[in-house]
């Protein structure tokens, strides 16, 4: 789970290797199962929508960590969240 993993993924036709640790790979491949999408696609529409609304990010590893962490507090009951949000500096 806490192993880094690299995979090489493509981007908008762009061949790169993002290297996450196991919990991350499996908290993506699900995103992209509830949506009926590929990890691949998930990834392809996430850079997207970085570049166009903040003309990209320095570290997309950092960024889909983030992300990641983000769906799963969405799940969370709003008690939880609250104290979560409470804490970001």
């Amino acid at each position: 789970m806490l192993e880094p993993k690299p995979k090489s993924i493509r981007l908008d036709g762009m061949s790169t290797c993002v290297r996450l640790e196991g919990l991350y790979w499996a908290i993506l491949k699900t995103m992209a199962d509830c949506n009926r999408i590929t990890t691949n696609a998930l990834l392809t529409g996430l850079d997207r929508e970085v570049q166009m609304y903040r003309g990209g990010v320095k570290n997309f590893s950092s960024l889909i960590r983030v992300m990641s962490t983000a769906h799963l507090l969405k799940m969370c009951p709003e008690g939880v969240r609250t104290l979560i949000m409470e804490n970001i500096a």
